[in-house]
């Protein structure tokens, strides 16, 4: 008899395009004790579940090329068992309700952070919210801001004049803004 290899932390495929957003909540779930496999596409997401199915999926809605809806579907269809929050900046009563029902336990609105996660994911089950750790420190409110200018930017492909009118300000003021070093934590 082969001993097998057991694990106690839960797998987590968090998939998501902004790489930024997606390293920070990656590092913030290995903190949590989470064995966290990351992606950046539906493509790269399917390859990881196929090699090992997760327990928890955090996808993002809004991808380039297939979405987090048809994700959601795929992950379903491969294993029913894993547990799927949708992420997405993006959102909508009726892609929460799309969502859902293709098999997402939840729906959750970014900017969002891993705690709001962990809250999402244990209501979606019916379980109460876990608590918060206390040494956990939340991203400063710059640079909270910081990262959504980045994603916005990112979405506009590079255009300041596009991201500032989405982001409501002055060209000139997001110019400032980009001048700046990123914010620590």
């Amino acid at each position: 008899m082969v001993p097998s290899k057991v694990s106690h932390a839960p797998s987590l495929l968090l998939v998501d395009d902004d790489v930024v957003f997606r390293e920070r909540l990656g590092r913030a779930f290995r903190e949590r004790g989470y064995e966290v496999v990351m992606a950046g596409s539906v493509d790269e997401a399917l390859v990881a579940a196929r090699q090992d199915s997760p327990e928890l999926a955090v996808v993002d809605l809004r991808m380039p090329g297939r979405g987090g809806l048809e994700l959601v579907r795929e992950l379903r269809a491969l294993d029913a068992s894993t547990r799927i929050l949708v992420l997405t900046g993006y959102g909508s009563i009726a892609t929460a309700v799309e969502a859902v029902r293709l098999g997402a336990l939840n729906y959750v609105p970014k900017p969002a952070d891993v705690d709001d996660l962990l809250v999402a994911l244990a209501r979606g089950m019916g379980e109460p919210s876990p608590a918060v750790g206390e040494d956990v420190q939340a991203p400063s409110l710059a640079r909270a801001e910081w990262e959504h200018i980045q994603r916005v930017l990112a979405d506009c492909a590079g255009n300041i004049s596009e991201a500032a009118r989405r982001l409501g300000l002055h060209r000139r003021s997001l110019q400032r803004k980009l001048q700046k070093y990123p914010p620590q934590q």
